[in-house]
């Protein structure tokens, strides 16, 4: 893959990759969007990602649909846009109606009790192993160190309130992915 070309996918198969992710992820599908978008599509650079899901953070809604967005406008615009947030958002919502019905005759069950800390256990390990991919990316580029550790003292340190933290550091934070991105982009 030619590094400085820009990716390009029709609506259909973002749909569908978004569509897999969205039901290959229960409680949380972001380590799964990283390795389809990342690492199986090349969709976006590692450092991109980061870039990009740092920014859905911040934005209201739920930080994955609005990732879904971004890379499905960045390959196909408002169409893809769409593709991205139906593929992730309709699948797996007709798989958690049924859950909920089965959870709901089963919910006095110790068997249904021990299944679900067994998968709340996967889950930890998924998120953890994706936050260690997006920290070693973060660290590849020093500079970013200069907003990542003071943010880390303040919220786990010092356990100042997350919004007043965002709201210190999110001027540098844009400013240094800003540079950043103007160097890779497309």
């Amino acid at each position: 893959m030619n590094p400085n070309a820009c990716p390009v996918a029709g609506n259909q198969e973002i749909f569908t990759a978004f569509a897999q992710v969205g039901l290959s992820g229960f409680g949380g599908v972001l380590p799964w969007v990283r390795r389809t978008v990342v690492e199986q599509k090349h969709w976006l650079s590692p450092a991109e990602f980061n870039a990009t899901l740092g920014l859905c953070q911040l934005v209201p809604g739920p930080s994955i649909l609005s990732l879904a967005i971004c890379v499905g406008h960045k390959l196909n615009g408002w169409q893809g846009a769409l593709a991205g947030f139906s593929g992730l958002l309709f699948a797996p919502l007709f798989v958690v109606l049924l859950l909920a019905q089965v959870y709901a005759q089963t919910i006095h069950h110790p068997e249904v009790a021990g299944l679900l800390r067994g998968i709340s256990a996967v889950g930890i390990g998924l998120l953890a192993s994706t936050a260690l991919k997006m920290l070693r990316e973060g660290l590849l580029y020093k500079k970013s160190l200069l907003i990542t550790v003071p943010m880390f003292f303040a919220l786990v340190v010092a356990q100042l309130p997350l919004h007043w933290v965002i709201a210190a550091t999110l001027p540098f934070a844009i400013m240094m992915a800003g540079l950043r991105i103007r160097k890779e982009d497309c």
